[in-house]
């Protein structure tokens, strides 16, 4: 099966699903947080921990568990995925575009396709702790996946960085 281009067929990318996702020794039901599997750092761009439990067996999802350290922040970026961050411990606040909103334990953070977007921890102690759930997979196997950073920079750094750049 075709999982992007012309040969791509919707009615057998969904009629697979079923298959693909059935659990498996490999692909398990339940996966423990010591499974989780830490991504290489310079893969993260940022000073943050992303970890992904990739033995679930989703197709059309990610979830990671993503850890902000006192003080820090996450990369400038921007992806054709959405995202929802579940704040499971700390408080900070978010840049998404010209907006800012602060965030505490227990509240959703949203972030829209192709927007630029930077999560600050904003405590001097402690860690920030997010469960993060993004459709990436799924614009993955369509073939219209894509992510820009613009590392450590401001808003305006990272319009300026790629500018004229809107697909």
């Amino acid at each position: 099966m075709a999982q992007s281009g012309s040969d791509f067929s919707m009615a057998e990318f969904l009629g697979a699903i079923s298959a693909t996702v059935r659990p498996s020794p490999a692909r398990p039901i339940v996966v423990r947080s010591t499974d989780l599997e830490e991504l290489p750092a310079d893969q993260v761009h940022n000073p943050t921990t992303l970890s992904i439990a990739g033995r679930l067996p989703t197709t059309t999802f990610e979830i990671f568990r993503q850890t902000i350290p006192p003080g820090l922040s996450s990369d400038m970026q921007r992806h054709h995925h959405e995202t929802v961050h579940f704040v499971i411990s700390g408080e900070g606040h978010s840049e998404v575009e010209d907006e800012t909103e602060s965030w505490s334990a227990g509240d959703f953070v949203y972030t829209p396709p192709w927007t630029w977007h930077r999560h600050y921890n904003d405590s001097a102690e402690h860690p920030v702790e997010f469960l993060t759930i993004e459709n990436s997979r799924l614009l993955g196997l369509l073939g219209l996946g894509r992510r820009q950073s613009a590392g450590l920079a401001t808003l305006e750094e990272a319009r300026a960085l790629f500018e004229g750049d809107r697909s």
